[in-house]
């Protein structure tokens, strides 16, 4: 059972609710605050309750006062979370130590007191409350929302992998080597090739990414090169090329495999002798880029396939660095998703807690297919859809039938387990099989049972599957 009460010395208003399983019993605490000028206005329904919040209330006092009470906690927490309302705990002090009690208490309390407790501390504390969402209110309400950083091009990590990978970018960016960024999309490729760039000498020069994915086979030539006034009909006037607007910085191609095969003899020339010529045009025009290229695609398959030229192979794989998907990168989704969740929380200028502890079971437990795109995509939705203190899973767009996102079997568990430390030790091992089974402790035998029994394609980096071991050397291990 719910008791709200509501206090208005001038303005202000005060809200008291408390759980109890003795309907309709009023609480002696509620009765003698009272004296401290407080009108209460006693609710025995949740229906009741919302409406005391609709008027205006902003603070609220939380009375828990028996063990049976803690029954009421699961049904109240989704009125008690409302992020307009500061609350306070009026809590007996042998239910602190319950581990459900010390939950609700970190995720929805503004502040709590232990009883039996002193009326002076608990009205205080009450108009503290009050005082502190009174300036909430007003800075949300006069301040203008702060404009979001464009910048979105942060790495954030603290795994191996990731550490590895910062220690990576610092020796290439010294460098004007050639650059090919691999790993499955969302991972934060761009990323990877702007913060090379950043730590270049090249860094006040432009960084042009060019999507080859994206650009229709027949406007390849014209996007990359440029064209002349009068080079085909519509072209009225000059236009400068992607390869020539990146001049004196950095070029970045992604998706660099599906780039048309009679494109790439063009693009290998311009690599090797360091000019171009725009279309409809005579003139040579001499260029000074680093070029950084990315791909989700297997370019040593795709040369063997016929689907992608050897010779540009080794002109843009002098350093290789291969991004992990985000499902093997643990406690970076946390770091991640606190990371954005900051940023958006700020630019959407949202008074949001952080994220529940069933928000961030439900991240950690997700596969996510869509790596970190995905994961800021789900940080930005839920800053904008959260009604609560804290963001909850629904918020994140995880529904209680999320194939990603369920509970599994301890067998099936396992076998997620086995197969994410296999393709961790693969890239660990630049897909080297007899390094990896030293990595997980299984011999050769029982490694390839186990790729075949998980379907797991591993690219083997051994001269027999491939001609391009002299560029294995330089491999990175990396995250997009």
């Amino acid at each position: 059972m719910l008791y709200v009460s509501n206090s208005a010395p001038s303005n202000q208003t005060v809200m008291v609710l408390r759980l109890t399983s003795r309907n309709g019993q009023p609480c002696t605490y509620t009765k003698t605050l009272k004296e401290y000028g407080l009108n209460l206005l006693e609710c025995f329904t949740l229906e009741a309750a919302h409406n005391a919040v609709n008027n205006g209330c902003r603070v609220g006092l939380l009375i828990v006062t028996q063990e049976a009470e803690l029954a009421h906690l699961d049904k109240c927490e989704p009125f008690v979370s409302n992020n307009k309302i500061s609350w306070v705990g009026l809590i007996a002090q042998e239910l602190i130590s319950m581990p459900r009690m010390r939950e609700f208490i970190g995720e929805h309390l503004f502040n709590f007191i232990t009883l039996p407790a002193d009326l002076d501390h608990i009205a205080l504390t009450l108009r503290h409350a009050w005082g502190m969402a009174f300036m909430r209110e007003v800075q949300h309400t006069a301040s203008p929302a702060p404009q979001a950083d464009d910048d979105d091009f942060v790495m954030v990590g603290q795994t191996p992998e990731m550490q590895r990978l910062f220690i990576q970018i610092q020796k290439v960016a010294r460098t004007d080597a050639s650059v090919l960024i691999t790993g499955p999309s969302g991972t934060g490729k761009e990323v990877a090739a702007l913060s090379i760039h950043r730590q270049s000498a090249r860094r006040n020069a432009p960084f042009v990414a060019v999507n080859c994915g994206a650009i229709a086979p027949q406007l390849f030539q014209s996007e990359l090169f440029g064209y002349e006034k009068g080079a085909f009909t519509g072209a009225t006037q000059r236009k400068i090329g992607r390869i020539e607007a990146a001049q004196g910085g950095t070029l970045f191609l992604d998706e660099i495999g599906d780039m048309p095969i009679d494109m790439q003899v063009n693009l290998l020339r311009f690599l090797q002798e360091k000019t171009i010529e725009r279309v409809g045009g005579n003139d040579s025009i001499e260029i000074d880029v680093r070029v950084i290229a990315a791909t989700h695609v297997d370019l040593a398959e795709a040369v063997l396939q016929g689907r992608f030229r050897e010779d540009l192979y080794y002109r843009i794989n002098v350093v290789c660095m291969s991004m992990p998907p985000l499902a093997d990168r643990g406690q970076d989704i946390e770091d991640i998703a606190k990371h954005y969740f900051a940023k958006f929380a700020s630019a959407h200028n949202r008074s949001l807690r952080g994220f529940s502890k069933a928000a961030m079971n439900a991240m950690l437990s997700h596969d996510w297919p869509g790596n970190v795109r995905e994961l800021v995509n789900r940080v930005q939705r839920a800053t904008v859809m959260a009604e609560g203190r804290f963001i909850q899973p629904e918020d994140l767009g995880f529904e209680r039938n999320d194939p990603h996102n369920k509970m599994m079997s301890l067998e099936d568990a396992r076998a997620a387990a086995e197969s994410m430390m296999i393709r961790r030790a693969l890239s660990q091992s630049r897909n080297q099989i007899s390094r990896a089974a030293s990595l997980l402790g299984v011999s050769r035998v029982t490694l390839y049972r186990l790729i075949e029994k998980y379907n797991i394609r591993p690219d083997i980096a051994a001269s027999a599957r491939t001609p391009f071991l002299g560029s294995a050397k330089h491999d990175l291990g990396a995250h997009k």
